[in-house]
């Protein structure tokens, strides 16, 4: 609760400038939150609106006029705050996308409604057209918070050309940690006198949502298993190695490049070939595949030390305000828009996986079969874990001090073992009740 505590402050704010929805007196207004900038325009935005159009109509046809009122909250790390003082000063919107990274702040502070029951007494609701091991990330016993709209587990990305070029094998499921390593060190190129490498064999980002995973396939963890603690995990034998592991990438092998030359390269490495391997989500195939870049791109499972394949998995669920005047009309929406006929239309782009079976089977079948990337996503869902912020409300302040902890260690601040002991001491005392 200590989070939902410190933002009561700014719920005054909010009230004073009141929740407003702008409508005509015979209309039903739904709002729905999602993050993203409202005045950025892309194809996706484009297909979004046609999309809510089509509810619209919808609606219309059933002889109910309602506007959908797509409020999006921009900028990086704001949309879970700013939702949550929403909430606060009693302006809530109908409809949320959920970052199930980050749910548990809205689940365990009663903000969003069961679904169980609408779920129980709708004949036409299936739950059997979903991912069941996605669809119970947000469940808590019977009760469910949120039906799965996309998804996407981490996975490793490799530049085909680049192996090509260097004669390197693409790297097979099942790999080690010793594989990955002679993997970077092969596509890693530094040439005689140089400062830096001109091309790099992993594009490490310190942004613990996505170095997390590495953690797992070597046994290690943030927090205990019951998600109070992270002393003796984070500081454990098992993560300190892990840890190390990592940190060698760039300051020992070079085969990563350090905060100083990223800064350097500028932008994306991967994206701008500039490096051959890359950790992350099914989203980053929208700017892979974007007409000026046409990235020939292969997609593995993470290298383990274990021998045991794991990654983490990101979720977007649509959930209803528990405090909503529409509860029908928003469990309307919801059904519409993770229904397969638009669920094949939304993720057409490459943002996710679909939560619709039946979506996303349609865009496995169209595969490339000499190259299947859909098909190893979705072999990567039956392993993967969810993000420990879907449980824990405090996690996201976990991040901060973990991101701050790899900051240490890569500018030589601190060795591994005392910028792990710190952090598991600062993220205990924000887990502690």
């Amino acid at each position: 609760m200590k989070l939902l505590s410190a933002l009561v402050w700014a719920s005054m704010i909010l009230a004073a400038a009141g929740c407003r929805d702008e409508r005509e007196p015979t209309e039903i207004v739904l709002r729905v939150t999602d993050w993203g900038s409202p005045v950025v325009e892309s194809d996706f935005m484009r297909i979004e609106r046609e999309i809510l159009e089509g509810f619209e109509q919808q609606q219309h046809r059933a002889g109910r006029k309602v506007r959908v009122q797509k409020e999006q909250i921009p900028g990086p790390g704001q949309y879970a705050p700013k939702l949550t003082m929403m909430y606060v000063a009693g302006c809530a919107p109908d409809v949320v996308h959920l970052d199930a990274s980050c749910g548990a702040l809205f689940i365990d502070n009663g903000m969003l409604m069961d679904l169980a029951p609408l779920m129980a007494r709708d004949p036409s609701f299936d739950r059997s057209i979903y991912f069941e091991n996605v669809l119970n990330i947000t469940r808590r016993g019977e009760a469910v918070y949120a039906v799965p709209l996309d998804f996407t587990p981490m996975m490793m990305y490799y530049n085909r050309k680049l192996f090509q070029q260097a004669g390197v094998p693409f790297p097979r499921n099942g790999w080690s940690w010793e594989d990955f390593l002679t993997t970077c060190k092969a596509l890693t190129v530094m040439p005689p006198g140089a400062k830096m490498p001109t091309q790099y064999g992993f594009n490490f980002e310190n942004v613990l949502p996505f170095w997390i995973p590495l953690l797992w396939t070597g046994g290690g963890d943030v927090l205990s298993p019951d998600g109070r603690r992270a002393s003796g995990y984070l500081d454990g034998q098992a993560t300190v190695e892990a840890v190390q592991f990592l940190a060698d990438l760039i300051l020992k092998h070079r085969v990563a490049p350090s905060i100083a030359e990223r800064k350097i390269l500028g932008g994306d490495a991967f994206l701008n070939g500039k490096a051959a391997m890359d950790l992350k989500g099914h989203w980053t195939l929208i700017d892979y595949h974007a007409p000026d870049r046409q990235l020939d791109v292969g997609v593995v499972g993470l290298p383990t030390r274990t021998g045991k394949p794991v990654t983490i998995i990101y979720v977007t669920g649509i959930a209803i305000s528990r405090s909503t005047r529409h509860a029908d009309l928003a469990w309307e929406y919801l059904k519409y828009m993770t229904s397969a006929q638009v669920q094949i239309k939304r993720v057409a782009s490459g943002l996710a996986i679909s939560g619709n079976r039946e979506a996303a089977d349609f865009y496995r079948a169209r595969d490339d079969q000499d190259n299947p990337i859909e098909a190893e996503f979705h072999q990567a869902v039956e392993y993967a874990r969810p993000a420990w912020g879907a449980t824990v409300e405090n996690f996201p302040m976990c991040e901060a001090f973990g991101q701050e902890m790899m900051e240490d260690i890569l500018y030589g601040a601190a060795t591994v073992p005392e910028a792990t002991r710190r952090a598991a001491q600062y993220m205990d005392a924000v887990l502690a009740p």
